[in-house]
Parts: C-alpha cells; sequence; structure tokens
C-alpha cells in the first residue's frame, strides 16, 4: 500500500471513529432525554393520581350527604324525583369502587415496580451500535431519517403506555365518564328538568359542590348553644310565666346570672382590659345572651317570620312625623290623676313637635256626666267638652298645645267608681295614626277589652300604672280573694297589650315587662307660686300665715282612716293642732261623723282646686295615705314650697330627696314630723329640685324609661344601629311573644261572652256602645261598618 492510500485509510478510520463518537453522543443524550422525560411524566402522574384520589373521596361522601339528606319538600314530580335519586345511588358503589381500587396497595406496588425511578428500558444498545457502524457511510440524509425514526419510536413507547397502562381500560373510570355523560345529557332536557334545576336538591348540590372548593379559611363558624346557655334563655323568657306562678322576677335574675356565669367571667376580663371597673349588670348579660343566639340562630340560616298568633300591622311614616295616641280612663273636669296627668303628657309631647300626638278620653252620656262631674257641670257634645279642656290646659301651662283630642264611649260603675270603655276602644284611633300608642292604666282599660290587640295595632305600645287597685280591693268584703284574682287578671291583660310598662312607685303590684320611673311632673303654675313665695321670704315677708292642711277625695281609701286614726291616737300629744280638711266624695258623711265623734279638731271644708288663692298661705301638707300610687297633691304642696308630712312609703320614693319632705316610720314619728314643721320654716327650692318637678324633666324621664328614644331615633334610622346589633325580631323566635299571643287571644274569647263579663263585674252592655253614644258621638250601630275610623 502506498503512502497515500496509507492516508487515506487513516482519515477514513479517524472519521469513522468521529463519527461513532458523534453517534454514541447523540444516543446518549437523547436516552437521558427519554429517562427524565418519562421520570417527569411518572411523577406527574402519580401526583395526578393522588389529586384524583383525595377528590374522589370528598365527592363520595359528599354524595353520601346529598343521598341522605334529599326529601321530597320540594315540588317535584314523583318520577323525575325518583329518576334522579336513583342515578346518585347508582353512582355512589361505581365512585367508591373507583376509590377503593385505586387506593388498593397492590396498584401503587406494580406502578412503582414498572415504572418507578429506576426502572429499565429493555433497549439493546449492541444492535443500535451495530447498525450504525454498517450504515456509517450514508448520508446525511439517511442520517437524519434515522433520527425521525427514532423519535417516532420514542413516541410510539409512549402511546403503548397509554394504551396497555395500567389505567387505561379501567371499569370504575369507564362507568364514571359514562354515567357523567348521561348526567349531561339529561341536564340539557328541558323537558325532563323544566321544575328540577330549580328546585330545593340542585340549590343542595351547589352548596355542597360550593363546600368542597371552598378554602378553609372563608369558613367562620358560630359554636353551638351550651346547656346552660338554653337553660338560662328558656328561664328568663318564662320570667312572666313563674311570675304568675309565684314565683319572684329577682330569684330569676338570679338564675340567669348564674347560668351565665362563664359569660359573665369573660364580660369582667374585657372591661378590664379596656380599664373599666369590672362591674357587669343583669342587662349586659342579657344583651349578650340575645346577641348569642341571635348569632347562632343567624348562622344557620333561620329566619323567625311571627308566631300563630302574632299579627304584624306596622304602619309606615308616610309625612316624615311619628304619631303618638295617648289613652286615658277619665277626663277634665273630672280631677282625678287620670284626667289631669295624661292631659298635660300629651300638651308636652306635642310641644317639642318631633311628633303628632291625639289624647282619647272617655265620653260619657248626660246621667253619667251628673254622677261624675263636679258643680253639676254638664256636656251636650264632646266639642264643648273640648272646648273646656284646652282652655284649663292652656291657663295652667301659658302656651297654647297643637295635638288632637277624640272621644271613646264610656259608662261610669258606680260600684268600682270608675269609667269602663264601651266597645273596642281601639277603632277610635285613625289606621293612619296607628304608630305609637300609651295605655294610661293599661290594666283598666284592658279588664274587659273586646276587640283588636293593641301591640298588633301599634309598633310600640306603653302603659303607665296610675293606680293600685290592689290596695283599693283589699278593703272590701272578700277582699283578699278579689285582690288574689284582680291581681293575675292585671298580670294578664298587661302582658298581653304592652311592649312595656311604666310603674309610678314600687306602691303598685309588680307588672311583666315594667320598670319604676316617676313620670308625671307638677303643674306649671305651682312651681310660679313656689317662685312667688320664695321671693316674698326673700323680701323678708311672711309667705304662711296658715298652719296644716289636707286635700284629697273624700273616700276613706284616700288617706282619711289613716288620718283619723293617727289624730286619735295622738288627740293630747297634738293638742291645739288644728287640720283643715278639703275634699269631696262618696265617704264624706261617715268621714265627717266619725271625726266629730272622736272629736277631733278637723274643720272639714268643700273640695277646691289646689291652686287655689285659699290654699297659698298653709305652711304643711298633711298626707297619711298608703294607698296612691304617686300623690299629685304632694308633689304640688312641694312644687308651692311647703312642707309635707307623708308616710314613710313606696308611694313616697321620689320625694324623699326634697328637704321639705318629713316622712314618719310610726305613729310617734308622725307626732314628732308634725312638731318639727310647725317651728321651722321650708327651705327655698334649687333650681334643680324645681327642674325634677316640672312636666319638661317627667316627660324627658319618659322618653327615656319607654323606650320611645329608641323607636323614635332608630327603628326607622338603621344607620344609627350598631354593626353588632342583630335584628332579633327576624332571626329569633321569642317564646315570650308567642305565649302573649296565646294569651290575648284567649281573653279576646272570653272577653266575647257577655255571661262572664256580667259574672266579673262588667257593666251590662258595654262589650258594644249603645244607641246614647252614637247619637252624641256621630257613630253608626256597631254592626255596621264605620268609614270613619276605618273599621
Amino acid at each position: 500500500m502506498d503512502k497515500g492510500s496509507q492516508t487515506t485509510a487513516a482519515a477514513a478510520v479517524a472519521t469513522t471513529t468521529t463519527s461513532n463518537s458523534s453517534a454514541f453522543s447523540f444516543i446518549s443524550k437523547g436516552w437521558r432525554e427519554v429517562r427524565d422525560s418519562a421520570d417527569a411524566d411518572l411523577q406527574l402522574m402519580k401526583d395526578r393520581a393522588n389529586t384524583f384520589k383525595n377528590l374522589a373521596a370528598s365527592f363520595d361522601r359528599e354524595i353520601e350527604n346529598l343521598i341522605q339528606s334529599a326529601t321530597p319538600t320540594f315540588s317535584v314530580p314523583a318520577i323525575r324525583q325518583s329518576s334522579e335519586i336513583d342515578f346518585m345511588k347508582k353512582l355512589q358503589p361505581k365512585i367508591s369502587e373507583f376509590r377503593r381500587v385505586y387506593s388498593a396497595p397492590e396498584i401503587s406496588r406494580r406502578v412503582m415496580e414498572k415504572w418507578g425511578p429506576r426502572a429499565k428500558l429493555g433497549i439493546d444498545l449492541s444492535r443500535i451500535r451495530s447498525a450504525i457502524v454498517a450504515e456509517v457511510d450514508e448520508t446525511e440524509e439517511e442520517d437524519m431519517y434515522g433520527i425521525v425514526e427514532f423519535n417516532k419510536f420514542k413516541k410510539d413507547r409512549r402511546a403503548r403506555f397509554t394504551e396497555e397502562g395500567q389505567f387505561g381500560d379501567w371499569e370504575p373510570i369507564r362507568a364514571l365518564k359514562t354515567r357523567l355523560r348521561e348526567f349531561e345529557k339529561k341536564n340539557a332536557s328541558v323537558e325532563i328538568f323544566g321544575g328540577f334545576k330549580n328546585s330545593e336538591f340542585v340549590e343542595k348540590v351547589k352548596s355542597s359542590l360550593k363546600a368542597i372548593i371552598k378554602e378553609p379559611q372563608e369558613s367562620k363558624d358560630v359554636p353551638p348553644l351550651d346547656v346552660p346557655e338554653l337553660l338560662a334563655y328558656l328561664v328568663r323568657q318564662s320570667g312572666p310565666f313563674l311570675d304568675q306562678l309565684g314565683v319572684r322576677r329577682d330569684l330569676c335574675d338570679k338564675i340567669v346570672e348564674s347560668l351565665c356565669s362563664k359569660r359573665k367571667n369573660q364580660l369582667v376580663l374585657l372591661s378590664l382590659a379596656e380599664g373599666e371597673p369590672p362591674t357587669v349588670d343583669s342587662d349586659k348579660i342579657n344583651d349578650e345572651l340575645d346577641l348569642r343566639i341571635a348569632s347562632v340562630l343567624q348562622s344557620t340560616g333561620h329566619c323567625y317570620e311571627g308566631g300563630f298568633w302574632t299579627d304584624f300591622v306596622k304602619h309606615d311614616v308616610s309625612d316624615g312625623k311619628r304619631h303618638v295616641a295617648i289613652v286615658t280612663t277619665a277626663s277634665l273636669p273630672w280631677m282625678t290623676g287620670t284626667a289631669v296627668n295624661p292631659l298635660f303628657r300629651a300638651a308636652y309631647l306635642a310641644k317639642s313637635a318631633k311628633q303628632k300626638v291625639t289624647l282619647l278620653v272617655p265620653w260619657l252620656c248626660r246621667s253619667d256626666q251628673e254622677l261624675v262631674y263636679p258643680n253639676n257641670l254638664t256636656f251636650s257634645s264632646p266639642e264643648e267638652q273640648e272646648n273646656y279642656i284646652r282652655n284649663w290646659l292652656e291657663e295652667r301651662t301659658g302656651f297654647k298645645a297643637d295635638f288632637n283630642i277624640s272621644f271613646y264611649p264610656g259608662k261610669f260603675s258606680k260600684e268600682r267608681r270608675s269609667i269602663i270603655p264601651a266597645g273596642d276602644t281601639s277603632q277610635f284611633i285613625p289606621s293612619k295614626d296607628t304608630d305609637i300608642c300609651i295605655l294610661e292604666e293599661p290594666e283598666h282599660l284592658n279588664w274587659y277589652h273586646h276587640g283588636k290587640r293593641w301591640t298588633d295595632k301599634f309598633n310600640h305600645v306603653v302603659g303607665i300604672v296610675h293606680t293600685n287597685y290592689l290596695e283599693y280591693i283589699k278593703r272590701e268584703k272578700n277582699g283578699a280573694l278579689q285582690a288574689f284574682l284582680v291581681k293575675h287578671i292585671n298580670n294578664w291583660v298587661t302582658r298581653a297589650y304592652c311592649h312595656k310598662v311604666l310603674r309610678l312607685s314600687a306602691a303598685t303590684q309588680d307588672l311583666p315587662k315594667s320598670v319604676i320611673c316617676n313620670v308625671h311632673g307638677v303643674n306649671p303654675k305651682f312651681l310660679k307660686i313656689g317662685e312667688k313665695v320664695a321671693e316674698e321670704r326673700e323680701l323678708g315677708q311672711q309667705a304662711f300665715s296658715k298652719g296644716a292642711y289636707f286635700l284629697g277625695k273624700m273616700v276613706w281609701a284616700k288617706g282619711y282612716k289613716e288620718l283619723i286614726d293617727l289624730l286619735a291616737k295622738h288627740k293630747n300629744d297634738l293638742d291645739g293642732f288644728k287640720l283643715d280638711v278639703y275634699g269631696n266624695g262618696e265617704d264624706a258623711h261617715e268621714v265627717q261623723s266619725t271625726a266629730k265623734r272622736l272629736n277631733l279638731n278637723l274643720n272639714f271644708l268643700k273640695g277646691r282646686d289646689h291652686a287655689d288663692d285659699s290654699l297659698h298661705g298653709y305652711k304643711i301638707f298633711i298626707n297619711p295615705s298608703v294607698s296612691d300610687v304617686l300623690c299629685t297633691a304632694t308633689a304640688e304642696a312641694l312644687a308651692m314650697g311647703k312642707f309635707v308630712v307623708c308616710a314613710d312609703h313606696p308611694s313616697n320614693e321620689f320625694f324623699r330627696s326634697f328637704p321639705n319632705c318629713l316622712t314618719y316610720k310610726s305613729s310617734e314619728d308622725f307626732v314628732a314630723k308634725v312638731k318639727e314643721a310647725l317651728a321651722n320654716e321650708p327651705q327655698p327650692l334649687t333650681p334643680e329640685q324645681i327642674y325634677n318637678l316640672s312636666w319638661e324633666a317627667a316627660t324627658q324621664r319618659f322618653v327615656e324609661y319607654s323606650e320611645l328614644d329608641r323607636v323614635l331615633n332608630n327603628e326607622h334610622n338603621p344607620a344609627k344601629a350598631g354593626s353588632k346589633i342583630i335584628a332579633k325580631s327576624s332571626t329569633l323566635p321569642n317564646l315570650s311573644e308567642m305565649v302573649d299571643g296565646g294569651l290575648a287571644f284567649a281573653h279576646y274569647c272570653l272577653t266575647g261572652n257577655e255571661l262572664l263579663r256580667l259574672c266579673t263585674g262588667a257593666i251590662p252592655g258595654t262589650r258594644d256602645y249603645d244607641k246614647q253614644h252614637c247619637k252624641d258621638l256621630h257613630l253608626l250601630p256597631p254592626q255596621v261598618e264605620n268609614p270613619i275610623y276605618g273599621w
């Protein structure tokens, strides 16, 4: 071989060696890519398999819950409903089988053995090497063709894995896909699912699917109520009922407080954290309990839409002003507390001009007027009596009050010495004015009430208790039994017909929904008299030239029995003490004859207005009565700057803060207080004391304690309410309201029976008004609908 040939051969060998190295480098690189791709695919499959496994388990549980909770409460035909539930039941075993088979250990083991990262593909590299050496002289195009064939081989290998793999033709997956396709076809059919799409079942499915994909952070679960909280709420709601059984309200409050001791400790710690004194009152505990129960019910989606007895008839404010209707049991010229105080209340509520006010008073026929009104004063028409009332009021207040005065039919009961409403009193308030109602003496107005329930007709009903009826009834024959019955009847009617009850003092019985507050003021005329007396004393003039007097309706229950007993027992101790007595009444003759028989130094005079000039010169007002709830005459005497000697009794609790009020606890103490008043001069009233006696202060107290400020300001201004407040009326079913509705319905049924009315002391014919009332008030007969009052 020549030198050129050797050179050519060497070059060929070098070229062959270089080509072999390049080929092996290319194959190694391609194999690494195949291996890396296979590893990545296997890892992705494992991750997806685990995800699908978890999703299948979750979906299986949701299907089980849906099948268990699916009930035929929605309006879907039976065929559609049963077919869909059957489909879900058939789908459930397939999903369970899929989850069970897929999670089997042998499946995972086989996959890992065959397709794990360390598994080797059975490729014979020696054959590839021989093929490359044999075809080393082929052209570059053929090399490119070999590369294409290799890529094709790689793709075919992946395709075979997909088709021949363990999961390609698995029976559960094919069944699941088939069922889902059938479900989609059915769901697209309007004829089959026309009434099913908006059904409750579909909504449950949607909610369940949302629960599956919802993030855990979005769920804010409200802890369920524990047993102490449920018991506390039950005891508190049963308070009025327990009161009927003789269980005191304070005992119920203590039980609730003990059951809520855990919450109370939390509130104390919260107060300490905020730097406040660690005091938690019962009202705050009750509010927290209400908020707690309302929150739990709201978290469940519950919405209370009223009970069986509830008739929600609430009236919107069309003209931007609220309407207040005041209903009372007496009217001028009868000078009694239930005639005078509601009149002043109406005037001062209307004075603010924030709300419209209507005063509803009884109208008596001519025969009853002669029995009730003093000095034989009678009226031929309601307009005439209205003019009398307005003139009397304007003389004493000094301003013209802008409010309406309406009349309802009433009859006077000689036995009860009071006026009983005839017919449905609520019907005499026009529907456009039925917003807020104030019932003066709610028990009296509702003893024989047979008509619309006040709390259904009005948005807010407040009762004001004026009279201690139990004290009067105990003085009658069989008084203990009558007082027992009347006590429970009063509880019954006030609970059924009022949202809130105000007691002028603790001298009244403890009624449901009640609080104690003096919401009465003093006639401005008496305050002016007191200012005049103070000016005279500053000038060195003698303001009081007379001694002591007593003024009140001359009936034994108005303090006359106590007065005669005290003076008779201490006649010698009060030697020379003279007392002038002003009053008229049914027991006048008997009272005067008793005083004369005991030789008491009493001078009886006819009754007169407390503001009369003849009474200004007295220095001491004696009031031994313990039957009053809040004696108006006592407040008037203090306003005129006089001494007041009265019993240490709950009815006088409001007056104890005044230095001129001298209270006694015994008959001996009564003598000492009288002598103290005779020997000293009364102290002038401070501006604060004068304001506390005024009707401006009384009206402010009434608005606050009756929750009228909340009703006027917050109910129609949701923006003013706190963000923490939950509307309990729309969320929380109130056991007390349901019981109240049942009591009102039972009372309506009983008062509709004339025989039962007569047996309980009602005046015959008072279930409806009579012909004379129709004539005087221009009313249609009760059987005919009256368009004037919206019947």
